[in-house]
């Protein structure tokens, strides 16, 4: 479908793909995100916006516009990881997951192991019982955390080699996302949720800098940092009346969303979002001839949620790109999120 917009294609959307690889390899498991928050803040103040931390370390972004009414718009930079748990006695790295996601999904990964101390090691997640030539039951043992281990590339066959590179339990474990853009427009990698939504907002950043633009409302972009271990943006500014998360869209059997749209969410885990904001939205993707689809979404939660249960007096929305294998090895399309980008721009009025 045509999109009707004002948004420069030809240089905006290579410019959120080019940024969005760019974040998607900092390494940033929730709470270990200060590399990836630097670039997030760099970048907007490139585009000559100021900002401040929170005292969890999320990100907020301060845009004016043409009335002291307030916006909110976010997009989470932390991602799935892991955590050492402990050291066996075989060298291997007993982990815990950061987030929610299948064992499965990150079986056989390449990974890096993060140190209190600033060194980084490479590695990869396996099973206990890694190879079928070996183990009678490689094929069946459930994948679950106490059956993953890590696999250092380092010489270590004890606890006190691993101990003398300086690893310790509580050391962060994030996964190589394998980020690829092809020529078909296809975006595949791990770290789209939600890191393709945060590479949206700084491309509006982008947009509204480069045309000296301002939105119809005042904005506040909340870049938060635990939203996949569930209290994100449980704080956001009091001043945002409006809280539209920008995350990305489920898709599944019974869902309507597609890689090549932007979803807009009625209702999730949390409960139903906010009627007439969620309204405007599809009215807006209507206007604008932006290919949507509405749809609920019954094992996802949001920054909005966040912030609905840690007690803010807001009406909140969600949108997002459609996200294909959520959680696992993710793709979505350039074209969704084009419809994402054009989504936002329509509702702040540009």
């Amino acid at each position: 479908m045509d999109t009707n917009t004002n948004i420069n294609t030809n240089n905006t959307i290579p410019y959120v793909v080019s940024f969005l690889e760019k974040i998607i390899n900092t390494p940033s498991p929730s709470g270990y995100t200060k590399q990836v928050m630097k670039l997030v803040e760099d970048e907007a103040a490139c585009f000559g916006y100021s900002s401040y931390y929170n005292r969890k370390g999320g990100l907020v972004i301060e845009v004016p516009g043409n009335t002291d009414k307030v916006l909110g718009l976010s997009a989470h930079v932390d991602t799935l990881g892991a955590m050492v748990r402990s050291i066996a006695p075989s060298g291997m790295l007993k982990i815990m997951p950061v987030g929610g996601f299948m064992m499965e999904s990150i079986e056989g990964m390449y990974c890096k192991v993060h140190t209190r101390d600033g060194k980084t090691y490479t590695g990869t997640i396996l099973t206990r019982e890694p190879s079928v030539h070996t183990y009678d039951d490689a094929r069946t043992l459930e994948r679950k955390p106490k059956n993953m281990e890590v696999r250092l590339d380092e010489v270590v066959e004890s606890t006190e080699d691993v101990e003398k590179l300086g690893i310790s339990a509580g050391d962060y474990v994030s996964f190589d996302p394998m980020f690829e853009y092809t020529e078909s427009g296809f975006i595949k990698s791990r770290h789209l949720d939600d890191k393709a939504s945060v590479a949206v907002l700084v491309g509006v950043l982008r947009e509204l800098s480069l045309t000296g633009k301002k939105p119809e409302q005042t904005l506040r972009l909340v870049i938060s940092n635990y939203e996949e271990v569930g209290f994100g943006a449980s704080w956001i500014p009091e001043e945002v009346e409006e809280f539209i998360a920008v995350d990305m869209g489920a898709l599944g059997d019974d869902l309507t969303g597609s890689e090549f749209k932007v979803s807009i969410c009625a209702m999730d885990s949390s409960g139903p979002y906010d009627y007439e904001i969620t309204s405007r939205l599809i009215e807006l993707a209507k206007e604008n001839q932006i290919d949507y689809a509405v749809d609920v979404f019954p094992h996802y939660g949001s920054d909005v949620s966040a912030a609905l249960k840690g007690g803010h007096d807001i009406r909140g929305a969600l949108i997002g790109q459609g996200v294909h294998a959520s959680h696992g090895t993710e793709r979505t399309h350039i074209t969704g999120i084009l419809q994402t980008l054009t989504l936002i721009m329509a509702y702040i009025g540009i």
